[in-house]
Parts: C-alpha cells; structure tokens; sequence
C-alpha cells in the first residue's frame, strides 16, 4: 500500500477503502461504534497528564460512513466528568436527540453511565467531525468523520491515490478544565495553549516532541486527498506544505469550485479537503499550522507541524518550512474566503433561497458583569444583541417536546434594540449585558436571512459561528457595519459558499441564509470556546410542520435523564 500510517489510525479504513466492495455493502450499511470515555495519561512537549478520551485514543477514532447509513455510537462514560458528543455538521433531521449539545438538546450522560446515538447519513458526504460538548472537554475529546460517497458515486475530482485525515489542535500542559475553573473565579480568560498539534502530535519545533510528529509518505506523481479539520478551541489557523499547492474541493462536506492556494485558513469547527500532488522533487516537507489574529486578542502563536515523506528518502533529511501568511494577514484571509464557491452542478446544486420570509440581525459583542468575587469585581462576558446565554437546568428539546414551562423564553430579539455605531470607536463605558435563556421562534419551512454584525464592544474580533441542525449559504460578506440599503445588492446568490460554520470577520459582518426545514431546538454559538463559555450563544426553536414527517421524532428510551 502506498501510505505507511505507523501512527495512522485509518489504516484498516484505508485497506477497506482500496478494497471497496469487501467493506461497504452496496446498499445502506448499520456502522456500529463503541465510545469508552475513559481518562488515560498522555505526555507531550515533557508533560504528562491524564487526559479524557474516547476509547484511549487522542485524538479519537475516526469515524467511516457511506452517504445513506445508519450509524449506532454506544458512548459509556466511565470518566468524573459528565459527558456529551456533537457529531459536528451531520444536519440530524427531526432528530435533534442525537445532536449532543449538553444542555440543549439532551442532558449529559453521568459517570457510569451510556447513551446510543442513532443517526442517518442522509444527503451528505466529505469530512467532517466530531467532538465532546460539554465544559472544555473537546480539548482532547474529538475525531474526524469521513462519509464516503453512495457506492457507484464518483467525486466530483480526479480520484486521488490515497486520503490522509489531518486534524488540527491545541494543547495545554496543564489540566484544561482546573485552568478554565480557576480563570472563572477570576473573571478572567484563561491562559492560551502551550502548542497546536497535527493529529494529537505538535511536531519537532516544540521540545519532547520528535516522537510526537505525525508523518505521511507519498509516492511522486500521486495525488492524495487530505481531510482537514480545525478542531482547535479558540484560534482560527493557516494551514500549507512546504513546496506543494493545494487544491480546495470541499468545506465542512458541500463540493466547491476548485481552486489552487499556497495555503489554506480554517476556523475551529470547520473541514476543508484538498487535493495534493506530489510534484515536487523527492524530499521530506513540512505541513505547518499556525494562528491567524488581525485583533489585539493574545493568541499561542507558534507552529505546529507535521512531515510529507517522498518514499525512499531517509528520516535524517531536514524538512523545509512553509511560507505561512503573517499572522495578522487580513487581505489573506478576505482574499482566501471570496474564492470559495459552491459546485452549483445538476448534481450538486446550491439552492440559495432567494426568497426571505424573515430577516435577523444579530450583534457580537464582548462585555463585562458585576462579580464581587472576581479579581476586578467585573467578570468578562459575552453577548448576542446584548443578551448573555444562560444554560438551562433541563436540556431544552425535553422542554420543547413535552411542553415544560418555565425553561426557555421564545423572546430573543430580531435586531438589537439600542442600535449604535457597530465597529467605530472601541467602546468600553456601558458594558453590562442581560442574563437570559431566550430563544428565537421560526415558522417550519420559513426562509431565514440572518446578519452577523462584529461589534467594538471592548474590542473587534473575529468570531466562527456553527448552526446546529442545518448547513447554510453564505451570501456576503464586508468589513464595518452592515448597510440594509445597499449591501444586499452585493449578494451572491447563484454560487455561494455552503457550510454549518462561518467566519464573521473582525470588525465586519456576515449574512448567511437557510431554509428551517428541520424542526427541533438548533444550538448556534461561536465556536471559540472561550466566547461560548462567557455567552456567546443562543438558540432556535423551529417549529413542527403540518404532518408527522415534518415533526419531531419521539425521544429514544436511553435519552439521559436531567
């Protein structure tokens, strides 16, 4: 086979994959997991620490569908922490149960005890991930989905030689979830990762860490398919190969047009695949991840990397380093997000809704609440349209489905309700936010236009927001404040981007549009766990349509209880 994984935990998929038929039935197949959370000792750059994962592995198994199977994930927690997994990007259509949430679409499972999570693979195919949902526990709690096209079903790009996933993360030498504790009685951010790590291995930059360098081999005049996936928690990173381009065919499982770029940016949450050929002459490369910040936010800055091999050339050559764009590189980033683009075939088409039945227009922004106990009495906050989240006591589709008062509010605003200028000055008088469980009511089947407006609230920052439930279409995109009158006439509405996590740039704003077709309670949030665990979050109930395929399934007998 053409790609020694010595570390590489798809190397049974990548001996079914080549053999095809022998593993993937034709028809839909039941894939059936095992999750054993289970707390296991882990060392890198010199630390050792125990570490939550799933079945001992960090990352965590991947995950091997086809487009059209069930899949059955037994998670049994046998770690001190409550635990939940979200299988990030697989839209779970009137089965919010299995979305995995804590505290939005199901409680957490207890220590000791196990919950199945039953979902089709309908209508999707590509990367992308999973992770745990609850506290900061994604920090080592996470892993990659691959969902292979129908049998039969070609990609719509040359068939690479062979795939390789490459997940991106961060590490801390320190116990994550004592840190964050400690920082929350202080009121404070805490302290930034020590490293990011190329499948759980920061690379020979960092100290301790020769071991602890993820290495693919390829053979010149291939081409391989890498499956990217930035399961950082709080830093959108540039991602490239020294000597080598890439082609972009896919973000977060949605084909696009292809394009060829030195390097890449990916925000945590979301997966971009890309093809690459081995052109160059044979050598060893280094693939480098590193942060991408145009705010004044502290970020760990330092590079992560991982080794592309040609086949026959010994391990005591020297990798060549990357050109990385500089890390405040906005005219990148600006540059790099205008070029994705949906297929938009026959096959593959974008249906922008080109109709909206209900526009939204929500403010970003970061704030500070009295706290007695805290370092400067003031505790860091963050907030939608000035409304900091505050999860329930009882998961909120238990609510919803069986009608318990008292849980939620349906009241969440449509636009802010003191308007100001968004991105000028930075304002730091009037900071306070209200506390609230307050979701957003939407008609089943409604189309939703909903701005994302960054704010000057302390500071610009640039924030990635996941929708649960549903991709959506990215139809523009600009720096300062949103213009109702003539930005829309900007819009791309034949091609744009579709994805389940978009970036909203520093001190600008997006506008993404979906169809509410799938009923149920859909967490959105930012993906920087840091800006979700001060608020950052809200959430959408849609409602049932008129019959029972366009209401929500009845909930599994295993559900946990609150």
């Amino acid at each position: 086979m053409a790609v020694h994984y010595c570390w590489y935990q798809g190397s049974l998929f990548l001996f079914c994959f080549f053999l095809g038929f022998l593993c993937f039935p034709a028809d839909a197949a039941v894939k059936k997991y095992q999750f054993d959370i289970q707390v296991k000792d882990v060392s890198r750059l010199c630390h050792a620490k125990p570490i939550v994962t799933v079945n001992g592995m960090f990352p965590g198994p991947t995950i091997y569908v086809r487009e059209g199977d069930q899949v059955l994930v037994n998670v049994t927690n046998h770690a001190q922490y409550n635990i939940s997994i979200h299988w990030h990007g697989l839209k779970q259509f009137r089965n919010g149960w299995a979305d995995g949430p804590a505290s939005i679409t199901q409680c957490p499972i207890k220590t000791g005890h196990s919950y199945t999570y039953n979902f089709q693979v309908s209508g999707q195919r590509g990367t992308l991930w999973w992770h745990a949902h609850i506290l900061w526990l994604r920090a080592t709690v996470y892993g990659a989905i691959v969902i292979m096209p129908k049998q039969g079903t070609p990609f719509p790009f040359p068939q690479p030689y062979s795939e390789a996933n490459i997940v991106l993360g961060e590490w801390w030498n320190s116990d994550v979830e004592t840190i964050v504790n400690q920082a929350n009685k202080l009121g404070l951010p805490p302290p930034m990762s020590d490293a990011h790590t190329i499948n759980g291995k920061p690379g020979p930059l960092f100290p301790c860490s020769e071991k602890h360098t993820f290495a693919m081999e390829v053979e010149s005049g291939k081409t391989y398919l890498l499956r990217i996936v930035n399961a950082a928690l709080n830093d959108e990173l540039f991602f490239a190969i020294a000597g080598h381009n890439m082609t972009v065919v896919e973000i977060d499982a949605v084909y696009t047009k292809p394009f060829t770029t030195q390097a890449l940016l990916i925000a945590p949450g979301q997966t971009t695949n890309v093809l690459v050929k081995a052109d160059q002459s044979p050598s060893r490369y280094f693939m480098a991840a590193r942060p991408f910040m145009d705010a004044p936010v502290p970020v760990d800055n330092k590079t992560a990397t991982a080794i592309l091999q040609y086949k026959g050339i010994p391990n005591t050559v020297l990798p060549t380093l990357p050109q990385l764009p500089a890390p405040n590189d906005t005219n990148f980033a600006l540059s790099y997000n205008s070029k994705l683009k949906s297929l938009n075939t026959p096959q593959f088409p974008a249906n922008v809704p080109l109709q909206v039945d209900r526009h939204l227009f929500y403010t970003i922004g970061l704030g500070q609440n009295p706290c007695p106990t805290c370092q400067n009495g003031t505790q860091l906050t963050a907030s939608l349209n000035n409304i900091t989240f505050v999860m329930p006591k009882v998961a909120l589709l238990q609510a919803h489905y069986f009608n318990i008062k008292g849980v939620f509010r349906t009241d969440f605003p449509d636009r802010p309700l003191a308007p100001f200028n968004y991105t000028g000055a930075p304002l730091t008088a009037n900071l306070g936010t209200s506390l609230g469980t307050r979701l957003s009511k939407l008609a089943f089947n409604s189309t939703i236009e909903l701005v994302l407006q960054d704010t000057n609230l302390l500071t610009v920052e640039s924030h990635p927001f996941h929708l649960h439930g549903y991709n959506f279409f990215v139809v523009g995109s600009g720096i300062g404040n949103f213009d109702p009158k003539k930005d829309p006439a900007k819009f791309n509405l034949i091609d744009p981007p579709e994805r389940n996590t978009v970036g909203v740039p520093t001190g600008g704003w997006t506008a993404i549009r979906f169809r509410a077709d799938n009923p149920g309670v859909w967490f959105m949030h930012c993906h920087l766990e840091l800006h979700t665990m001060w608020g950052l979050k809200m959430a959408f109930v849609v409602e049932n349509g008129k019959s029972p395929e366009e209401s929500v399934l009845p909930p599994p007998k295993d559900l946990p209880p609150c």
